[in-house]
């Protein structure tokens, strides 16, 4: 080999090791915004727009403002906890053959990270408070249960899920009592240049009416840093794939931004 094509082939090795040292950083940070066990205080706002539910010819929205807190180990609890609390403002029809908008039910939870090397495993109690507004934006009930949350991270993306369920246990009397159970798979794809695919509907039984529906999405988001911060901008189209009931949605545009916070 001349030195010449020796140059040339030191340039080319360079040029790889930097496309891919790059590669990695955009895909450790693409890892970072969409994991839900990341211990680093976030704030998101994301939407759900749904433009008609099945058998009617209603819409539905919700927007979803929503804060992460980790909590470093204890002498009390020797494991890392991710607090979380979701207070949606939702669109609804009303009795009026209208729609009301306003703050739906507060949810909080307290995640325990029981396993942070490998696949992450984190688990915790969950609340619902009686927040919203009006009786068409919430149920009117004080609910409780757990949440548990399964990731594997790799340069490759995310695989994993959240399962959620709660059940009533006070609140108006003359509201019907509520039991759910809601499971979001995580599947995150990273592309290059911090630009990655993603699907994460959520599926959701309403255990008390036995009425449930499965939507699949298939949608693509960005990652950058600006500072410390992580920014995260992301569109999924979901679409009911298979239900039990009336009323449920149809097809649902979610879309948000995240916000990772630095050091």
């Amino acid at each position: 080999m001349s030195k010449t094509q020796g140059k040339h082939a030191f340039l080319l090795a360079a040029l790889l090791a930097s496309a891919f040292c790059a590669h990695a950083d955009n895909a450790e940070e693409a890892n970072k915004s969409n994991n839900p066990l990341n211990l680093a205080p976030g704030a998101n706002l994301q939407d759900y727009y749904t433009p008609k539910l099945f058998d009617t010819n209603v819409h539905t929205n919700d927007a979803l403002l929503r804060g992460t807190l980790p909590v470093a180990p204890n002498d009390f609890i020797g494991v890392p906890q991710l607090l979380r609390a979701t207070l949606p403002i939702s669109t609804r029809p009303d009795p009026h053959n209208g729609y009301s908008t306003g703050i739906g039910d507060l949810n909080l939870f307290d995640i325990f990270l029981l396993k942070t090397d490998g696949v992450q495993l984190g688990i915790g109690p969950q609340i619902t408070a009686p927040t919203a507004e009006q009786d068409e934006l919430g149920t009117g009930k004080w609910q409780a249960g757990l949440a548990a949350v399964a990731i594997d991270s790799s340069p490759r993306g995310l695989l994993g899920a959240l399962v959620q369920y709660q059940s009533s246990f006070a609140g108006d009397h003359d509201r019907a009592h509520v039991e759910t159970a809601t499971m979001q798979p995580f599947i995150i794809h990273n592309l290059a240049k911090g630009w990655y695919l993603r699907s994460t509907g959520t599926w959701t039984f309403d255990l008390k009416n036995d009425t449930h529906y499965i939507p699949i999405g298939f949608g693509g988001g960005k990652v950058w840093k600006s500072g410390t911060n992580i920014f995260n901008a992301f569109v999924e189209p979901q679409w009911t794939v298979e239900r039990k009931g009336d009323g449920l949605p149809q097809f649902t545009l979610f879309a948000g931004i995240n916000v990772t916070f630095g050091k």
